[in-house]
């Protein structure tokens, strides 16, 4: 309860609960983000939300549009002078159905690539950037979002798949030349730190509108900034 009382609060500071033009809300502000949290939380259908909350279908849907935008994640504060801290950024795809977001990609039919930075610390999310078609590399998309400016003068850490984006990233073995003992060590390391992202991304593809997005446009932006924010809140308490 805790966590979704800071959660409302967010929203009503950020005007949630200001005129939307058209008919009065049907249920109050507390309802209606609860039920943004729950279709983030299980992808059910509107239908199937509408009478868990006593509404129509379009009423679903109008909660939706009108709340997303306001359940994003807050710009990342920047570290502290003379304060050492590490970034980890990492893509993930996430399925989606429409075409002008994604495209076929490795691991699904149609995905888009979702690129997420965390703090190697406290594995908050930092940032993330707007959902890119799934067949393209990660160093392509990182280099066109604005992440690199988020992440300027920060130490952050990748895997081999930015290789040429000015991160941290493991050794390159290469044929005939085996890696020195330091190396491996690096890389070894590399690996146990790095693999925080990914333990990130398990935990937000909890929230199952990750596992297969409908939506159209802007949706998948807005759900992956909402269940930034949500898994921030579960970590932070």
């Amino acid at each position: 309860m805790g966590r979704f009382e800071k959660l409302l609060r967010a929203v009503r500071e950020r005007g949630g609960n200001g005129p939307g033009g058209g008919r009065p809300w049907c249920l109050p502000l507390a309802e209606r983000v609860l039920l943004v949290a729950v279709y983030y939380r299980t992808n059910l259908t509107m239908r199937q939300l509408a009478p868990l909350f006593g509404c129509s279908p379009a009423t679903v849907c109008r909660v939706i549009q009108r709340l997303r935008p306001f359940l994003a994640l807050e710009p990342a504060p920047r570290p502290a002078a003379g304060v050492e801290r590490s970034w980890i950024v990492d893509g993930t795809s996430v399925p989606v159905r429409d075409r002008t977001v994604g495209a076929s990609s490795r691991n699904y039919r149609f995905s888009a690539n979702v690129q997420v930075i965390i703090d190697a610390d406290t594995r908050l999310v930092v940032a993330s950037a707007r959902p890119a078609p799934g067949n393209k590399a990660d160093a392509h998309v990182w280099r066109e979002s604005n992440l690199p400016a988020i992440a300027a003068g920060t130490t952050v850490i990748a895997d081999g798949a930015y290789l040429g984006t000015g991160l941290i990233v493991p050794h390159r073995r290469r044929a005939g030349r085996p890696l020195l003992r330091g190396q491996e060590e690096d890389n070894a390391e590399h690996r146990r730190v790095r693999a925080r992202v990914e333990h990130t991304f398990a935990r937000m593809k909890n929230w199952k509108i990750l596992r297969d997005f409908r939506q159209r446009g802007d949706g998948l932006h807005h759900a992956v900034q909402a269940v930034a924010t949500m898994h921030n809140l579960a970590l932070a308490g």
